[in-house]
């Protein structure tokens, strides 16, 4: 059995080197959950848990190995000292989560001794997060009259909008989205907000959830339109995907009707290399996940590092700079805006570990 996993994850093909990948257990709350550790380069590892009904483990597997490497561009594009880490609790979050298991799930952070620290992602709200935090230090996203930041998930929704904004203004000369369509797929925390500020801008914002209740409060509350077809086929301007990952795929891009791709989820390639390039053969502006939904990583960093909600907002405020500078990069040396924002995020890490090596 041993043999076996070992197989599992070190010929995975989205193993990455990664420094750790952690299974965890507790029969007695029916936890079944993955650790992966990226990298720890720049700092503790640090990213959200995700809990979701996955098929089979090994759906799981291939999804905390992406979104923990991930989390290591993130944190470098964001330039916070900080690794790439995540975790999946394979559950339903409506129907399988209890307090109990959320405190094993915080034993298990804790055993990492603070190589892995935790956060909120989807499935996991700033309710649960208190009872990891009864039995481990190593958690953020903790509530304000805790101590802590808060629910992360407004600065990652204002990062997107910023992102979205810079996008603008490359693809058409300017940030005003004033008439705009919008597709917002995935209405949760993150993707409700960003209808929000979607909304106060003048766009025509749509929106799309695979739960109801969703889309009847976005359309309550910011009078958004419900877009019940394949997201593909919207005639929007920008697909914003927030919620899970691999919706941009061999059979939506060929579909796809928008000129922006910018939104909250993570891992929205399949492949990321390929989708990158058949994104771009179809001249549709692909803005990288991993830098345009920093906002919540660098809201909850400022647990760590000390500084107030405004200069995590000034900070999630240059994702508008850095996304500028990405696609200038990709322009120049004739690659994916994808691999440009790899490229810069490899480099600060590659620099960071020369110069422990040297030092």
């Amino acid at each position: 059995m041993q043999e076996k996993v070992h197989h599992l994850v070190f010929n995975h093909p989205s193993f990455d080197n990664h420094e750790q990948v952690v299974f965890c257990h507790d029969p007695d709350t029916g936890l079944k959950a993955i650790i992966g550790i990226h990298s720890t380069v720049l700092g503790p590892a640090l990213g959200g848990t995700r809990m979701w009904p996955y098929e089979d483990e090994s759906i799981a597997l291939w999804d905390v190995l992406r979104l923990s490497r991930g989390m290591s561009f993130k944190a470098s594009l964001a330039g916070l000292n900080l690794g790439g880490g995540k975790a999946v609790i394979i559950a339903d979050s409506r129907t399988d989560k209890t307090p109990e298991m959320m405190r094993a799930f915080g034993r298990y952070v804790n055993s990492l001794s603070g190589r892995y620290i935790t956060a909120e992602d989807v499935g996991i709200k700033e309710a649960d997060i208190r009872y990891v935090k009864e039995v481990t230090d190593y958690v953020t996203g903790i509530p304000l009259e805790m101590g802590g930041s808060g629910d992360p998930s407004p600065v990652t929704a204002y990062g997107v909008f910023v992102g979205i904004k810079a996008a603008a203004k490359h693809r058409w000369g300017s940030e005003n989205l004033a008439g705009r369509k919008v597709l917002v797929q995935g209405v949760g925390n993150v993707g409700i907000t960003l209808v929000e500020h979607l909304t106060n801008a003048g766009a025509e914002v749509w929106v799309q959830d695979v739960y109801a209740d969703r889309v009847e409060e976005a359309v309550a509350k910011y009078r958004a339109k419900p877009f019940n077809g394949h997201f593909a086929e919207a005639e929007v301007d920008i697909y914003a995907p927030c919620a899970l990952g691999a919706t941009l795929n061999d059979e939506t891009i060929p579909a796809l009707r928008c000129a922006i791709v910018a939104g909250a989820a993570n891992n929205q390639l399949a492949d990321e290399n390929r989708h990158a390039k058949m994104i771009e053969e179809r001249g549709i502006l692909y803005c990288p996940d991993f830098l345009i939904n920093a906002g919540g990583l660098i809201n909850v960093y400022s647990e760590i590092a000390k500084y107030d909600r405004q200069e995590a907002l000034r900070r999630t405020e240059n994702i508008y700079n850095t996304l500028l500078e990405v696609i200038s990069i990709a322009e120049q040396q004739h690659i994916t805006t994808h691999q440009a924002a790899y490229v810069k995020a490899q480099e600060r890490i590659q620099n960071h570990k020369k110069s422990l090596v040297h030092s």
